[in-house]
């Protein structure tokens, strides 16, 4: 694989700066942030008061752990524009959630925020190994999505060339990517074994592609899907984290050189780990709920945003930044079958342990009788089509389950191309099970 770590002198200032620089700016950036929102928006404003506090409480930054969390329902509830902390008509831009489960969670942008997410995904691209003048394929979805707007917005800030293909129509993909030769792609994870799926398809070798680097998000992935990535197609496979209701993709992003977490961009997003459960504030180094409170935006300011994703916070290394460990699954998306905590990453772990069975699945929760039950649905490859193959293949992976999550399940084994591919967010569980 290419050498992508950066040159001195590549990377800016604060990216390097002591704790205590960092710290200063912080605090400085968090009380501008606490009272713009609570002079600006109606629903801090109540939220504070209620909670007895008020932007002149914050002396430290210990001191946020005062104030009070926002969610997905507090958006949902302000629906559509409730949270804005500028006039409508100041703001330049409007991205909002599927709303699959609810009313969509809508934000907004200063034509300043969307700047600043220009600059912080500049940054997160830079990171993962890309340089002004390569080629940039983004894959994710534009619209109201994101992701497809803020890859692009970054890739541009950066100097690079964008292909702003979109998801879908995986064949035209494969063939861009073939005739444009991209150095980078910007992509979910799950899309990306569809592309390698269209490449083996077409009887073409995806480690002679262009492609040096690939920026992956919008979903949990594990280390062993990095390693099938980069095997794949000989490139580095980085993580990229972000969420529209914080600012968008650009929040934290590995760095090619260690790819040994996500550091987070704290000049402009503050992060705390919290007890899902309580709301504690944890210390760095244990495991729980990603908060965060952005601390430059104008449009739409979050203060102590609930995100529900599982990591640690981690001391820096290629940067002064902290890091985020891999995003190990959400608090909402844990399925708990017989007092069992089991997140679709761990199935994930343990598939890619298994020959003869391509990395796609899902996982079907019902209920027979009192007891829940669970169904992995995976794919064979096409060289194990005979029965004996299959069944040897899900019984290694149901022991694998077993012995590593502690719980048995079954195991259906489809042909290959059965398992619904995702352009988007894979959708990894399917739960069947009567609703109370």
């Amino acid at each position: 694989m290419f050498d992508l770590a950066p040159k001195p002198g590549d990377l800016d200032p604060i990216e390097t700066a002591s704790r205590d620089e960092i710290a200063a700016l912080q605090l400085d950036r968090l009380k501008w942030s606490l009272r713009h929102a609570y002079e600006n928006v109606a629903h801090y404003r109540k939220s504070f008061d209620e909670a007895g506090v008020h932007p002149d409480d914050l002396k430290t930054l210990a001191d946020l752990g005062k104030f009070p969390f926002t969610d997905k329902q507090t958006l949902r509830d302000n629906y559509p524009f409730g949270m804005y902390a500028v006039p409508r008509e100041q703001v330049a831009r409007v991205h909002a959630s599927s709303g699959t489960t609810g009313k969509p969670t809508v934000v907004g942008y200063t034509r300043n925020d969307i700047k600043t997410w220009a600059t912080v995904m500049a940054r997160s691209l830079r990171a993962a190994g890309a340089r002004p003048g390569m080629i940039c394929h983004v894959a994710y979805g534009y619209g109201l999505f994101t992701g497809g707007l803020g890859a692009h917005y970054g890739a541009e800030e950066l100097g690079m060339t964008v292909v702003p293909i979109s998801g879908g129509m995986t064949e035209r993909q494969v063939s861009l990517i073939e005739d444009f030769r991209p150095d980078v792609i910007m992509v979910t994870p799950s899309y990306m074994l569809a592309i390698l799926d269209e490449y083996r398809a077409r009887g073409i070798d995806p480690r002679e592609t262009s492609l040096k680097v690939g920026v992956f998000g919008a979903e949990p992935w594990t280390n062993a899907m990095r390693q099938e990535i980069e095997a794949a197609f000989d490139m580095h496979a980085v993580d990229i984290y972000g969420l529209s209701e914080v600012m968008g993709p650009g929040v934290a992003n590995e760095c090619v050189e260690t790819k040994d977490g996500l550091h987070i961009w704290e000049d402009h997003f503050y992060p705390e780990i919290i007890d899902p459960v309580t709301g504690e504030v944890l210390p760095d180094g244990e495991i729980g709920e990603l908060v965060f409170t952005s601390l430059t935006k104008e449009a739409m300011p979050v203060i102590r945003y609930r995100t529900r994703d599982l990591t640690r916070l981690l001391p820096g290394t290629a940067r002064s930044m902290r890091r985020m460990e891999k995003v190990t699954g959400r608090s909402d998306d844990m399925m708990i079958l017989r007092g069992v905590n089991v997140f679709p990453t761990q199935i994930e772990e343990q598939l890619l342990r298994v020959e003869g069975l391509a990395p796609h699945y899902q996982v079907e929760l019902t209920r027979s009788g009192r007891m829940d039950e669970m169904t992995v649905h995976v794919e064979a490859l096409p060289t194990h089509a005979d029965d004996a193959q299959r069944a040897a293949s899900a019984a290694e992976l149901k022991t694998h389950i077993k012995n590593v999550i502690g719980i048995s399940t079954r195991i259906a084994v489809a042909d290959p191309g059965v398992i619904e591919r995702s352009m988007g967010k894979a959708k990894r569980v399917i739960d069947n099970r009567p609703k109370a």
